[in-house]
Order: C-alpha cells, then structure tokens, then sequence
C-alpha cells in the first residue's frame, strides 16, 4: 500500500544528536536558492552518487519545475523542528502551500534522502516504538510478506507515514491460494477474522469499499476498508484493507483485546487478501508518522519470542 507523495528517495540514515546539525544548516541555504532560482541542475549536483544512479538530472529537473515549484510557488521559509530516525525534517512555506522537507546527507554533505511530503501536526509527539503490550490481530499462523525496520525487508520503510507497517497474508505449502486466482474467496486469508491486539478505542471507521479483483488495485481509497484503534498511551493502530461489509465496531465503542473486530479483505490499494497492519502517531494516516509495532509474546518459525519485531518471511503466531 503506498500513498502519492510528491517525492520519495531514501537510501541510507544517519546518527545525528536530537539538534539540527551546522551542516544542514548550510544545506538549507543553498537548497532554498538554487529551488527558487530555478536552477535545478544545481539541485542535482547535491545528490550523492546513489540519488544520481537512481534519478537522471532531467528527472529532477522535471520534478522540481513541474510537480513542485509550479504548484508551490517559491520557498518563503524552511524551519527544522524534528528528527526522525536520524533525518533532519523542515516545515516548509511556500508562497502557494505548506509541505514538510525530510532529508539526510552523506558524510561528504551530499543527500542521500530527501521526502516532500504534506505537513504532519506540530506538538505531537513522534512515537518509536509502542509501550502497549500487542499480540497479533489474528488466529493461527500467517506469513510477514513485508516487515522489518530496512528497505529490502520492508518498502514501507521509505514512506514516512507508514514506516514499519507490516503486510501479513496466509500461506499454505508455499502459496496464498487455492483454485481460481482472480477469485478473493480462493485466498486463505480472505474473510478471516481480525481481532482486537489490544484494549483499545475505535477512533475511525471506513466501510463501503469494494474488494478488488485480485491483481487489480484502488489507489483512490489507498487503505480501502479501515479500522484505527487508539490505546490509552495515545498511540494509533490502524488495520487496513478490510472485507467490505464486515466491520463489527463503530467509531467511539472501547474493545477489549482478541474481541473480533472485522474480516480480511482486498480492498484499497491491494492485490491479493491481507492484513496492511501499522503503528502511527496520530489518527490520520497521511498526518502520521509511523513507528515500530513490537508484539508482546507470540510464536516466530515455531520458537517463542518476546517484544518481537516481526521481519519479512516471518511466520507468525500468537502464543498460547
């Protein structure tokens, strides 16, 4: 599942002190000139050489011209007031919108990650990991298609709003299916119970949404059928791509842990049958950043772990 941003190039992060750093600094400078300058191909020659591997500089200069600054106008101001797993983000004013800048830079000062994204509320805390004890929403053994803290485990990883979130499916003798691929019901996840992982408040409801066709995808409604509890430390679990029709809660009803809540569906920007599962900041998740979801005590390739992170190709389990 991945939501439109405007721009997503993260390849590697650093270690820094929860201040912003003199280097960044001066790349805040010398980026606000060149972008209301116009001179994009200066903006390229920040790159480091994995950004310039990854994108040409007539694809950079395409995006800024062309999906930025002709929608944004020029840069009025650029204030840092976070970090995030190491990367510096800014609030950005532009003469037309307001947009948040995240960004590392290579020892050599050069970028190695930067995200154009909307703004994400001021004065809520970002969370790390969550505090709750979770075990997982669901009955018997599943699969960890994506999962993990690194982009080759995970590509959630590069979108900051849904960092850490898990894709979860069912697989038996090596597959997700049986019989007719373009049929949800043969899925074996498809129309399993999802279950509460924790105490917790409904806090948003979306229902209506149509499963797909497997193989096909609705980016218009990304988590299409949804469910986002709040726990009482404030931290968001949302739960998404959901059977339509089979929402049992309603926002505002308090649900105690293992209490079924919907069924597995195919809904939103999803191909096959699963469970889209992350742990996030705020209620909204375009106003979100997410954070790692560690599971309390539950059974990984047969053996128990405790405070778990599950990683991709995980077959997991509640522990009995």
């Amino acid at each position: 599942m991945r939501p439109v941003l405007l721009l997503l190039l993260f390849f590697s992060l650093s270690s820094f002190s929860q201040n912003e750093q003199p280097n960044y600094e001066r790349f805040v400078s010398v980026f606000t000139e060149r972008f209301n300058s116009g001179d994009y191909d200066g903006i390229y020659d920040l790159y480091d050489a994995g950004m310039k591997n990854a994108y040409t500089n007539m694809e950079t200069r395409n995006f800024f011209e062309n999906n930025i600054n002709r929608l944004t106008g020029e840069i009025k101001s650029m204030q840092f007031y976070t970090l995030q797993e190491g990367a510096h983000v800014y609030r950005v004013v532009f003469d037309k919108s307001v947009a948040d800048l995240t960004v590392t830079l290579s020892p050599q000062n050069k970028i190695n990650g930067l995200l154009i994204s909307r703004p994400k509320p001021l004065g809520i805390p970002i969370l790390e990991r969550n505090i709750t004890f979770m075990s997982l929403p669901f009955n018997g053994e599943w699969f960890v298609y994506w999962g993990g803290v690194t982009e080759a485990d995970n590509y959630h990883v590069r979108e900051v709003t849904q960092q850490y979130a898990y894709d979860i499916l069912k697989v038996e003798n090596g597959t997700s299916y049986d019989a007719d691929p373009l049929l949800n019901e043969s899925y074996f996840a498809f129309g399993e119970d999802i279950i509460a992982p924790c105490d917790a408040r409904v806090v948003k409801v979306i229902d209506g949404v149509p499963d797909n066709i497997p193989g096909e995808t609705n980016e218009q409604q990304l988590t299409g059928n949804t469910i986002v509890l709040r726990t009482d430390r404030d931290e968001y679990v949302l739960l998404a791509h959901l059977m339509k029709g089979s929402i049992f809660v309603e926002e505002g009803q308090d649900i105690r842990k293992g209490e079924i809540l919907a069924k597995c569906g195919n809904s939103g920007n999803s191909t096959e049958a699963h469970l889209h599962i992350s742990l996030q900041n705020a209620p909204d998740m375009e106003d979100s950043i997410g954070a790692k979801l560690f599971f309390d005590r539950i059974e990984v390739n047969g053996e128990i772990r405790l405070d778990y992170l599950p990683v991709k190709e995980d077959f997991i389990s509640n522990s009995n």
